[in-house]
Parts: C-alpha cells; structure tokens; sequence
C-alpha cells in the first residue's frame, strides 16, 4: 500500500470564472501518462465488488489492467462487451454511489477509492478521437425484427446489444434527434452533444436504423408495430414534467426544468442568434429543486448571463440528491444556495410577469417512506427572494402519449409501466420495458442496465417462440 497514492490522480478543469461563462466541458479528461498513473491505484481485486454494483457488469479491474499495460484497444475491447455508451457513463453516471462506492481501495481508511468513471471516459475518448471501430465483423442477421420506442439510453443499450445478436432493429424517437435526456437533458458543459452523436453513430453502425420525429401512439400506433415486429421495446423515458402547483405557477418566467434544458441543448438556444431558439435573458434566477437536473438548470442560467442564480432546496445540504462533482461545481461557479427552504407563491408585477418567490424556512421533522427527514414548514418564517425566472426541477412523470393508446397495457399506481423489474417484461406478450417510464426518473446507468436485460430477455422470448412455433 505504501506505494499507492491515497487520493485520485488530480483532473484538469475550466478555471471556473472561465466556464461560467462558456458551454465548453468543465472536466478536461486524464492524459494517457495520468490514466496510467491512477491505474497502478487499482488493486486487482479477485471478487471485483465493483463489477457486482455496476448495472452493465463492466470488467472495470480488466480495462483498468489494461490502461496500466498501455494496451488501450484492448481496454476499448474490454469496455465494448459490456457498454454502448462509455463516453457517456465515464461523464455523468454516478460512480461516487455505484463502483466506486465499494472500491476496495476506498474502503481502505484515507484512501480515495479508484477513478474508474475518469478511466472509463480516458479509454472511450481515446477510442472515438483515434476513429476505432470495434465491431468491424460482419454480423449475421437471424431474420427476426424487434423495434425500440425511445431513443434514450435504455433504447440504445437495448438496441445495441439486440443488434449484435443478429436482430434487425428500429429505434422509433418522438423528437428530431436520438438521445433522450443525453441530448435535450444534460448541458453541452457536462456532456457534449459531438460525444452523444459519435456513440450514437457506433450503434448506427451495428445497423441499427433510427427512425426520428416518430411519435408512437400518434404518427405510428402499436398495433401497426406489434404486427410488424417480433418483440417491441418501451423506453420513451418519464418526459411529463411535476410542478408545484401554487399560486402564480402560470406567470410569464416560471419554466419546467425540461423546458428550459431542452430549449438550451436539443434546440441550441444558447447559440443564439446561430440558432433562431428563444430563451429568455434573465437577470435573478430562482432553481427549485436538489438533483442533478437543478444543478444543470442553474448552472446552464449563470452561463446565459443571469447575475445571481439561487437553488432553493427544502432539506438540508445532508440530504442533497445531486452528485457531489455537480454540487462542488456550482459553488465554485457562484450558484447560491437556499437551505431548508419551500416556495409557496410566486408573485408578479400588473403585467403578469415574476418578479419573486415568496418561501417559508422548513426544519426536518421524523422520517418519510423513504427514510429521509421529511420537511416541516416553520410558521412565520415567510420571505421573499426577488427574480424575473423561477425553473421548477422537482421530477417527472410518465409519458401519456403512447400510453393513452395502449389501454391493454398495465401500468402501477404511479401511472407508469408495470414491468417485471428482473427482466422487463409486461403484460403483453412480446412487449418489454424499461428505463424511467417504469422506474421513474432515475440514471442514465440505470437506464442502461435495465436495456440490457431487456435485450437479453426479448431475445429469449423470441428465441423460445420460435423453438415452439418449429415443433
């Protein structure tokens, strides 16, 4: 141990005063020498408990192995067995609570686990900038058709991995470019749209076709699909934005976060006059809401010019769902922070239009279903925050669409699909599902995870229905 660093090899970054006001990634990436350097951290483990706590099961000790030897096509290899979307997962999956979370090393007292999220992005950088393709075998077509309802991540893990079972696969996509919330959801400073497109490529090469500006349920029923296609996959994601629903949520200023992020990213609004997309400039911004989705609203308001940018947030900093790699960049960038905190009116000026957030101080009381604190209001502890835009992130709801047309299929008591959480399966022979439109909102590993299930299920069924069908 004496001759392992206690803590990571350090990441370069945007200077923070420099990226808050720009779009460009803030983490920069590991060099080839630094990714070498933090893999000689990794202890080799023979029961690998990163590999068990991570959704797609990635042989992280043998990539990491790898990147130590200077054999990165091998460490690219590796990682494309198990995952479609490195680039993406080495970004912005949660490592802090997943594989590294359980990193032998990091269990190891003042040690800081292995930066196996940094590595993993180092091995998909080096593949897309050197033009690697790794599935450059021919693949045998089985002659059977599945077809993927949403592009997101558990549509395109899914449709990956059907693909190279031999599976000709269509991704129908509501909006005018894959991606789901890796393309309208996340900032370009976080995850950068040319990074989401080239992974997207690497599956369009598989010869998965991707259909866009398909709404399923309206420009395309499921009926028309189920008689097309062998197995049908839902993963249209959890797009129906929650408000709070108090008083003054209708004024001019007040956004959903969804709105607001797919404005800036899918309709590049922060290139404007580039692209003609509207958003509004503001001047004092108000973000409700703790997750990653609020750090992404607010830091996207700082770099579009807005001068004081607040979170307001009803638990404490304890309890803060975001990543810590958000948090921390946001306080570096200027984003201030109003703890234990509910708004309960918006106000507005004779023109309809915000002018401040009227809240009232909470304190935690005994725990929820949950097991968090759950917030108690304090009588009398009424103030007012002033700002011309408010952008509510307080989570999703199911996509109606497509659901509203599909009366046979049975959903939860939350509105959501009701799905077989160990192989995603539902009431409908042949139809599978998986992602948020059955978990709610949640990761995009997780997302990840539950299509690959998936498509190791759907090819199962098929497989077996076919078997039947032969006797």
């Amino acid at each position: 141990m004496a001759k392992i660093s206690k803590t990571k090899t350090p990441i370069a970054e945007q200077a923070p005063d420099v990226r808050s006001h720009n779009f460009k990634e803030v983490t920069l990436g590991y060099t080839l020498e630094e990714g070498q350097q933090e893999s000689v951290r990794c202890l080799q483990c023979k029961n690998k408990p990163c590999v068990h706590n991570c959704p797609v099961m990635i042989d992280i000790p043998g990539f990491i192995h790898q990147i130590r030897e200077g054999n990165m096509l091998e460490a690219a290899k590796i990682l494309n067995r198990y995952t479609n979307l490195p680039a993406v997962c080495g970004r912005v999956c949660p490592q802090e609570k997943q594989c590294e979370e359980v990193c032998t090393l990091g269990l190891k007292k003042k040690y800081e686990p292995v930066a196996i999220g940094k590595l993993e992005r180092l091995v998909a950088d080096w593949t897309i900038e050197n033009n690697i393709n790794l599935d450059d075998e021919p693949i045998k077509k089985n002659g059977h058709k599945v077809a993927i309802i949403g592009g997101g991540p558990a549509g395109l893990t899914a449709a990956g991995d059907l693909a190279k079972l031999g599976y000709s696969v269509t991704i129908f996509e509501a909006l005018q470019s894959a991606g789901g919330v890796l393309t309208y959801g996340i900032p370009e400073f976080r995850l950068p749209k040319k990074i989401v497109e080239s992974q997207i490529d690497s599956i369009k090469k598989l010869g998965v076709k991707i259909v866009t500006d398909a709404v399923v349920g309206k420009t395309y029923t499921i009926q028309d699909l189920l008689k097309e296609y062998d197995a049908l996959y839902i993963a249209v994601g959890a797009g129906a934005p929650h408000f709070l629903g108090i008083p003054g949520t209708g004024l001019n200023g007040v956004y959903s976060s969804s709105e607001y992020l797919t404005r800036i990213n899918l309709m590049h609004a922060y290139q404007f006059p580039k692209y003609r997309t509207p958003i509004k400039r503001s001047k004092n911004v108000v973000v409700i809401g703790g997750g990653n989705v609020a750090m992404d609203a607010a830091r996207s308001a700082k770099r579009l010019g807005a001068e004081n940018v607040s979170i307001v947030y009803r638990r404490s900093v304890e309890e803060l769902p975001a990543r810590v790699e958000e948090y921390h960049h946001s306080v570096e960038e200027g984003i201030n922070y109003h703890w234990l905190t509910n708004p309960i009116e918006y106000l507005s000026d004779d023109k309809g239009n915000l002018v401040g957030v009227k809240c009232i101080k909470m304190e935690l009381g005994e725990p929820d279903a949950g097991g968090r604190r759950r917030p108690v209001p304090i009588k009398g502890s009424e103030f007012v925050i002033d700002c011309d835009t408010a952008i509510e992130s307080i989570g999703q709801g199911a996509n109606r669409v497509l659901l509203d047309t599909f009366p046979e299929l049975k959903n939860n008591k939350w509105g959501y699909i009701d799905a077989d959480e160990e192989t995603g399966a539902t009431s409908i022979p042949g139809v599978y599902a998986g992602g948020d439109i059955v978990t709610g909102a949640a990761t995009v590993i997780l997302a990840m995870g539950a299509g690959k299930i998936a498509a190791q299920e759907m090819d199962k069924y098929i497989q077996e229905k076919v078997a039947k069908e032969s006797k």
